[in-house]
């Protein structure tokens, strides 16, 4: 007779498995006891904070060069600091996944400098402009996280690039690592006339607990966070490890709703509501019990599985407002309301805008966030001779300039012009972002900067007369730095077969993806890829189907949804 779960035959087995089950080691979670280190970042973590390495690159690497590196500190540790090394110039995107990190590293970096809520001085951003081209090959790219990274960065010039960015009130400190990364902020926070409210108070405060503390400089994974008290929902919250939303509480007034949980990569997620409302001098309070949640119950075992959102996602919003409350807070919070709809179409603030003061912000888009150091001094003397000094960086990789009389409005946008910097910019100028890609990148497969700056080019002289809100995120790798799964067109860098059967760089498409109240992934069309080359082609054609097949108003994400294979192929 076969074996059955009532029979010793597999009893003996099953007995097996609890005992094992039973001497797991659990997920990692300091606050259940696991403290001892399950993987190698979480041993190099233990064995010194990342923020101590900023001594060793200074008294010793920066003297002794690249390969005087520590192992832990040049793959680990630096990242605390902003560094990552970049990828060695070519080496093909077949090779991403095959080579080991000392094969694919150059001995040069990324530099990423953190901008907490995208503020900047003229002084501030030309000393970036300055820097990028003294130390960096005029490299400068505006992400997506309001920041700006540099590359071909020599580790005997961080030091001195550290002093001239301190100089001005700038800083490294935390860009990368398993750490507070930097917090979103609406670039109009305290101008726009329809802010809900200024959540810049609370971004400082956070900024001062938080930043270069060791309390909170090992965490499980990275921690991404927003403050935005903007109607137009400007900072992604949804996509966000923590954010605070701008909303009116109907007996408290305006305060902030509270978001866990959220992230992309190649498992994502949205984040939850907590049903909150807390005022704006309560969300430091709040900010350091959530980030402390995640140091102490996040999980630790395997990092594919060490972000918040599977924390949340396993625990679920009314456990994780419970913990946050009874042991963190110490109180309960105020339930309040969910934020309305976004009151616009765009998020990034692009066009003129008058402020509460009268007087006017201009934003501008570059091609995909690719600048230089030059153009950033230029916009720097540009927006001190029509502003008050004041610029701020978008979390969709544009910038603006705030404080402009009227009289100076038209001047300030002929200049802006002048170097390519749309401020009335095309769909597909506007629209379009791009990560880092195979230029710079260890991870990426595919290139994506130049591919999104032709595409845009290649778009505005196909379909002059394209007018809709429109997103095309291209990602050179499937972790989504580029937010590919909420845009409208989402294209994810691979290898694929061209016509003729030769392995090319290409895509993946994601369609249909959208941000605000009604966030969601975007659609993958069974087998639909497609070549870097044949790109303008596919994205003009299905724009086509889209013009001609939607209803009155309609967005192209919701036009996605309901259109048959044949029409998005």
């Amino acid at each position: 007779m076969a074996a059955t779960p009532e029979t010793p035959a597999a009893a003996a087995p099953a007995a097996a498995a609890r005992r094992k089950t039973g001497r797991h080691r659990g997920e990692g979670q300091w606050a259940v006891g696991h403290h001892t280190p399950l993987n190698g970042n979480e041993q190099f973590k233990k064995d010194d904070d990342g923020l101590n390495v900023r001594t060793r690159i200074e008294t010793i690497y920066s003297k002794s060069g690249f390969d005087s590196i520590d192992p832990n500190d040049l793959r680990g540790r630096m990242r605390w600091w902003g560094l990552y090394t970049q990828r060695k110039p070519g080496i093909d995107g077949g090779k991403t996944a095959i080579l080991e990190p000392e094969e694919l590293d150059d001995k040069y970096f990324m530099l990423r400098v953190r901008i907490d809520g995208g503020r900047l001085t003229t002084e501030q951003l030309r000393v970036i402009g300055e820097i990028s081209q003294e130390f960096a090959r005029g490299t400068a790219d505006l992400t997506d996280r309001q920041n700006v990274q540099y590359h071909w960065i020599r580790i005997e010039d961080v030091p001195e690039i550290w002093r001239r960015l301190e100089a001005v009130g700038l800083s490294t400190t935390e860009a990368c690592g398993d750490t507070p990364r930097v917090i979103l902020g609406s670039p109009v926070a305290g101008i726009a006339q329809d802010e809900i409210i200024d959540g810049t108070p609370a971004i400082d405060e956070i900024q001062r607990r938080i930043v270069g503390n060791p309390a909170f400089s090992n965490l499980p994974r990275k921690f991404k966070s927003a403050v935005s008290g903007s109607p137009l929902l400007d900072v992604a919250h949804e996509i966000n490890d923590v954010a605070f939303v701008g909303v009116n509480h109907p007996e408290h007034g305006p305060g902030f709703d509270v978001w866990v949980g959220g992230g992309l990569s190649t498992n994502p997620k949205l984040g939850v509501r907590l049903g909150t409302w807390v005022s704006l001098d309560e969300v430091p309070d709040v900010y350091e019990g959530v980030i402390s949640v995640f140091r102490d119950y996040g999980y630790r075992r395997l990092r594919t599985r060490a972000r918040l959102k599977f924390l949340v996602a396993d625990w679920g919003p009314a456990k994780f407002r419970q913990v946050l409350e009874d042991e963190y807070l110490k109180r309960q919070l105020t339930d309040g309301p969910a934020p309305e709809q976004p009151s616009g179409q765009w998020r990034d603030h692009v066009g003129v805008h008058q402020q509460q003061d009268g007087r006017f912000y201009v934003g501008f888009a570059p091609r995909v966030g690719r600048v230089d150091g030059a153009t950033l001094t230029k916009i720097a003397d540009v927006a001190a001779q029509h502003g008050s000094g004041r610029l701020r960086t978008t979390a969709e990789q544009k910038m603006i300039v705030l404080d402009i009389e009227a009289d100076q409005v038209d001047s300030l946008v002929a200049a802006l012009e002048a170097l390519d910097l749309r401020v009335n910019p095309s769909p597909f100028r506007r629209g379009t972002m791009a990560c880092t890609g195979i230029e710079f990148c260890k991870l990426a497969i595919v290139e994506t900067k130049a591919r999104g700056a032709s595409l845009i080019d290649e778009l505005e002289r196909r379909l002059p007369d394209f007018a809709e809100p429109l997103t095309i995120n291209i990602n050179g790798c499937p972790n989504a730095c580029a937010r590919i799964q909420v845009a409208d067109i989402g294209l994810k860098g691979q290898l694929v077969l061209d016509d003729d059967g030769n392995q090319v760089e290409g895509y993946q498409v994601h369609l249909g993806g959208a941000l605000g109240l009604e966030a969601g992934f975007g659609r993958k069309v069974r087998g639909l890829k497609v070549t870097s080359a044949g790109l303008p082609d596919y994205v003009e054609r299905v724009v086509k189907q889209y013009e001609e097949q939607r209803e009155d108003g309609e967005r192209f994400a919701a036009w996605v949804a309901r259109a048959d294979e044949k029409s998005l192929s």
